[in-house]
């Protein structure tokens, strides 16, 4: 799939029309060769592979009362999808009305006493929903695939709902250390919206929407729309905001690996998908790049839908790619097994079958895949699905998130514990991303561990011996602990504010 410069020219005044919301039946799909086998096999074929087979026992939508009676094809639709996500939080209100039960069952015991108190009725659930969501640094936006995979009937203890739905209670856990851009990105970003933090690789940020929102977000400092806890800064898929990004990754030849995020490309239009493989396969230092998306967990339908070409896009990119001798891969994010579904299975198994590479990249998080059972389960079902299971981040320290964060102490035992669950190509690497040039390392190469105080180093070649820290949650620390943390950094401010009206003074 060659560009020329007349298709180029198309494809700018394209990507300029497309609205950031993103639906996907532009007429100027046409641009796009779509593959015959794909639109032929998986079109015609597709609803008796469904009905016969997967639906009767994976009709998991129909638990949501408003799409009991949903067919599949409508389900399956990427534009019907993100026209049915709910990004209000009256909407998501409303939608609990009708699924949850009764009486919300006892929450079972959490590590840290982060409990969720006088919450038995669905009223009390959404009273304490509604006051977190004041709160909370990422907007709302949950799409169908998601809604449908939480557990509505045991709302406290759902793995998935923790990932996206807040409560008051834990909301007001806080660290003192707790920032909204943890890794430092603004500060090391050249040209707005791309992140130099390594000598040869760089992240473009193309888009700052995504499917859903996770509340956990290490990016809410610019991903999603606006809160009344964090003013964005906004990165919109058109031409005008990528050209000096393009500049500057065609003007430094030290870059060979390019990470396209937002954000997530999984909203960014087939056209737009193109025209940015296109321009990075035709820098000749570029080796490599990938997309990064939460596609096949949070909303999978896009894969396997006959009337949209995004996957089709990225397959065409691949091929061209290893002919050229450069690898374009797809980077995705998948946390808990309950968030897989049929529909997951049979994308990653198209991917899979046009040998596009697919990496996950989970974040290790309290409640939701931080026990052996609930890690040991993801990575048997991510290998099942032909997607190595690639990195466990240590949860960054952002605010608004801290009651999923987990002690550094839970990585260390669990990489020991899953080493002899798989084949050794499969076993994640368990890291932590230090803030600045560091980089990601290895979780067990932190010094000077002290568990009672909760607070690790780590350090970096290109930290020049300098070290940066890391803080365990408060509420995996004892009371005793927990006040000597706070008052370090009670001085710590004290100290700052002095230093600065010092200066103002001089």
């Amino acid at each position: 799939m060659a560009f020329n410069f007349a298709h180029r020219q198309t494809l700018r005044s394209t990507i300029r029309r497309v609205s950031p919301t993103v639906y996907p039946n532009c007429a100027a799909r046409s641009l796009l060769p779509v593959s015959k086998q794909w639109n032929g096999k998986w079109a015609a074929g597709y609803a008796t592979v469904a009905s016969e087979q997967e639906v009767p026992q994976g009709r998991y939508w129909a638990k949501i009362p408003r799409w009991e009676e949903l067919p599949v094809d409508t389900f399956l639709s990427h534009s019907w999808q993100m026209a049915n996500s709910i990004h209000t939080v009256r909407g998501l209100s409303d939608l609990m009305r009708s699924v949850l039960p009764e009486t919300i069952p006892p929450q079972q015991p959490l590590r840290g006493k982060l409990e969720y108190p006088g919450v038995s009725t669905p009223e009390d659930f959404i009273r304490s929903f509604e006051v977190a969501a004041k709160k909370a640094p990422m907007a709302f936006r949950l799409s169908p695939h998601v809604l449908s995979v939480i557990n509505w009937t045991d709302p406290l203890n759902d793995p998935v709902r923790r990932q996206f739905v807040p409560l008051d209670s834990v909301i007001n856990v806080a660290h003192p250390a707790g920032i909204f851009d943890p890794l430092h990105e603004v500060d090391n970003s050249p040209v707005r919206g791309v992140i130099h933090r390594y000598s040869n690789k760089a992240l473009f940020m193309a888009t700052s929407i995504c499917p859903v929102y996770c509340r956990f977000c290490f990016r809410s400092y610019s991903v999603g729309t606006e809160t009344e806890a964090v003013k964005k800064m906004r990165f919109l898929p058109l031409m005008k905001q990528w050209a000096p990004k393009f500049e500057y990754i065609e003007s430094t030849p030290s870059l060979h690996d390019i990470v396209i995020s937002g954000g997530d490309t999984y909203l960014l239009e087939p056209e737009q998908i193109a025209y940015l493989g296109d321009r990075l396969l035709n820098t000749p230092h570029i080796k490599r790049f990938r997309f990064a998306t939460k596609g096949l967990g949070v909303s999978p339908s896009r894969l396997i839908d006959p009337k949209d070409s995004w996957i089709d896009t990225v397959i065409e990119l691949s091929k061209r790619g290893r002919k050229m001798g450069k690898e374009v891969c797809v980077h995705t994010h998948i946390n808990n097994k309950q968030e897989i579904s049929w529909i997951t299975r049979q994308g990653a198994q198209r991917l899979y079958e046009e040998g596009v590479i697919v990496r996950n990249q989970s974040v290790l998080l309290n409640g939701v895949n931080n026990t052996f059972d609930q890690l040991r389960d993801l990575v048997h079902a991510l290998s099942e699905l032909h997607i190595e299971p690639y990195y466990v981040y240590q949860g960054d320290i952002v605010r608004g998130a801290e009651d999923l964060r987990t002690p550094l102490s839970d990585s260390h035992e669990l990489e020991l514990q899953i080493r002899d669950q798989t084949a050794g190509f499969l076993i994640p690497r368990f890291v932590y991303d230090v803030p600045g040039p560091a980089g990601k390392r290895p979780s067990l190469s932190a010094q000077n561990y002290d568990r009672r105080l909760g607070v690790a180093e780590f350090t970096a070649p290109r930290l020049n011996g300098d070290y940066v820290k890391y803080w365990d949650p408060l509420w995996s620390l004892s009371e005793d602990a927990q006040e000597e943390v706070q008052s370090y950094f009670a001085e710590r401010s004290n100290d700052q504010a002095s230093a600065q009206m010092a200066s103002v003074g001089a």
